[in-house]
């Protein structure tokens, strides 16, 4: 399997040497901690391995008679085993090799050396051996970048990405995704170190592709008003081998936390980012938690849509008390296809992008409602056609009037789901607004 990668990315004003948890209050409130130590998410048997990297808060918690951890201030010679300060003794761990595999090495030391490495904390220690300041900050609001050897792990602040002009396709790691001066901050950039980086470019073994168009900016861009969008939590950017399932996505919680551990923080005040240049069709699909008009074969519609790699499928169900107006409409404007029952929530199709189109999985025999509001928000409108590929589970039981389609539930064809599914996708490939259409060149 590839090695992933993070850009552990601070994109507004996080001190150089790395990020640490929130600060101890200068002047305490009668009453109150000196510290919030609910910030520190660690188990408890963790805390005295943290204590001895954060000394201040270590300070700060034997003067601080609400601080939580007094007991764990014994044992600050404990350490995870990369810091320089760490005795061997006292470190969390060492690996203990009882035979030696003669393809690798010769001698139970260096197996265990090799394991230590490149299996266990001794890995963190090397990446903060190779850190080197690639972009250097010359005044306290300036910008800055550090990386690992090769690019493989960096950290940047007061990062400037201009994405107004990016081009995206079906690449999921576009190598020329950032052209100059579409990423970058206000330092003074060692071009030379950062060319020379770039042996193992590759899409899941480093940053190289992505941050060997970093510029260095002559302006600062948080001063000179250029960003409409300031992001000021930290932020992780991670490369995702596959979301398919948990043995990759060990990869993924393996690597975030080895860059905790560079970054000297555990805080999960903060941003993920799925770092994805591919231009996917975004298929949200709204489930019915009423007790009539459910999809009773949503499952394998849902897993149909996954074996297309075009398309990216989430499941959605507006509940207002689970799920907030605002995360509704935020939902509903990054669909691309909005696939529904017949219902008050395709309403929610007002709000989608203008190269959209919704798919009122079945009408009820009410023709006109959800076509009509789709025509005048100005956007594509298909419903299902073929009486004999859906399947009701019963006539319908109305209180008053009897039988009737709106009142029951229904299964349908798969091959059909996906043949109507598939023309909305060509129309919101082929619309002109589509952001990541193909542009041709005529003979």
């Amino acid at each position: 399997m590839l090695m992933l990668l993070i850009l552990g990315v601070l994109l507004h004003g996080v001190s150089l040497s790395g990020q640490e948890e929130a600060s101890p209050k200068a002047d305490g409130i009668p009453g109150e901690p000196l510290f919030n130590y609910a910030s520190i998410r660690l188990p408890q048997e963790h805390i005295p391995f943290f204590l001895h990297n954060n000394r201040h808060i270590a300070t700060v918690c034997k003067k601080d008679s609400h601080c939580p951890y007094k007991k764990h201030l014994e044992n600050l010679k404990f350490c995870w085993g990369y810091e320089k300060s760490c005795k061997p003794e006292f470190r969390f761990g060492y690996p203990l090799c009882t035979y030696v595999d003669m393809g690798w090495t010769d001698t139970l030391e260096s197996a265990q050396d090799i394991f230590w490495k490149q299996a266990d904390f001794g890995y963190a220690g090397e990446r903060l051996e190779e850190l080197h300041v690639l972009c250097q900050p010359e005044e306290t609001n300036d910008s800055s970048l550090v990386c690992s050897r090769y690019l493989q792990y960096c950290r940047a602040t007061n990062l400037y990405l201009d994405l107004r002009n990016i081009k995206r396709d079906h690449d999921r790691f576009k190598e020329d995704f950032f052209q100059s001066g579409e990423i970058g901050g206000h330092c003074t950039l060692d071009i030379h170190t950062l060319m020379s980086q770039g042996q193992r470019k590759s899409p899941l073994q480093s940053w190289f592709a992505e941050l060997q168009s970093y510029t260095q900016l002559s302006f600062r861009p948080i001063e000179a008003a250029e960003c409409d969008v300031v992001i000021e939590k930290p932020t992780y950017f991670m490369k995702l081998d596959a979301g398919v399932n948990m043995y990759h996505h060990f990869c993924d919680f393996i690597n975030l936390y080895i860059t905790q551990h560079v970054n000297n923080s555990f805080s999960t005040d903060v941003y993920i980012v799925m770092w994805d240049t591919d231009g996917r069709i975004r298929v949200t699909i709204l489930a019915r938690s009423t007790e009539y008009r459910k999809i009773l074969n949503q499952n394998e519609l849902v897993n149909a849509l996954k074996t297309v790699s075009t398309l990216e499928v989430r499941i959605v169900d507006y509940k207002y008390k689970e799920l907030g107006f605002l995360d509704q409409l935020r939902i509903s404007h990054n669909t691309d296809i909005f696939i529904g029952m017949h219902g008050a929530g395709l309403t929610h199709l007002l709000f989608l992008p203008d190269w959209a189109a919704v798919f009122e999985l079945y009408n009820c025999g009410d023709e006109r409602c959800y076509l009509d509001l789709a025509r005048l928000r100005g956007i594509h409108y298909i419903t299902w056609r073929r009486q004999n590929k859906v399947f009701p589970q019963d006539k319908g039981h109305h209180p008053t009037l009897g039988e009737h389609p709106k009142f029951t539930n229904y299964s349908f064809d798969v091959e059909e789901f996906m043949y109507l599914v598939l023309q909305a996708a060509d129309h919101v490939l082929q619309h002109p607004k589509w952001p990541f259409k193909k542009k041709r060149d005529e003979l």
